[in-house]
């Protein structure tokens, strides 16, 4: 190959093709003003750190109450239908709180902004999941049905 190569490439490719680049500093930012985040609709949300007075109470009752629900799981598993455990009562504790522990991870990623923010759909989900999971549990537990 020639040494006259690449400059033969550059001319083939012209000042046009630079103009493009998202990286340049002429790079038209309206296209970055509306963003979507995957929603289809525009959303005009702080991205991460900035969350309302409602979020924040939103956020403290779900968490409150689903853990006040899995402490009443664990104890009602070493308590119920007797003192002493039966191993199915410890299994069924032990997922439940392995899934709380990987809510407790994306919650942290979430609040470090590593999380994009459709991911708190996510996250109400699997704790919509936890409740459940509590409530059939408690159930069991408590030989509810039988």
């Amino acid at each position: 190959m020639s040494t006259g190569g690449w400059g033969r490439a550059q001319r083939l490719a012209g000042p046009h093709d630079q103009d493009l680049s998202p990286l340049s500093p002429t790079a038209n930012m309206d296209d970055y003003m509306t963003r979507t985040y995957g929603t289809g609709t525009l959303d005009n949300r702080p991205l991460f750190g900035e969350t309302s007075a409602r979020d924040r109470m939103v956020n403290l009752a779900v968490g409150g109450f689903t853990s006040l629900l899995v402490i009443v799981t664990i104890i009602s598993s070493f308590v119920f239908p007797t003192y002493h455990p039966t191993g199915l009562n410890i299994f069924f504790v032990v997922c439940i709180v392995m899934i709380c522990f990987s809510v407790l991870v994306l919650i942290f990623w979430y609040r470090q902004g590593d999380l994009e923010p459709k991911f708190r759909n996510l996250i109400y989900y699997t704790i919509g999941s936890i409740i459940l999971l509590c409530l059939c549990a408690n159930l069991y537990f408590h030989d509810v049905g039988r």
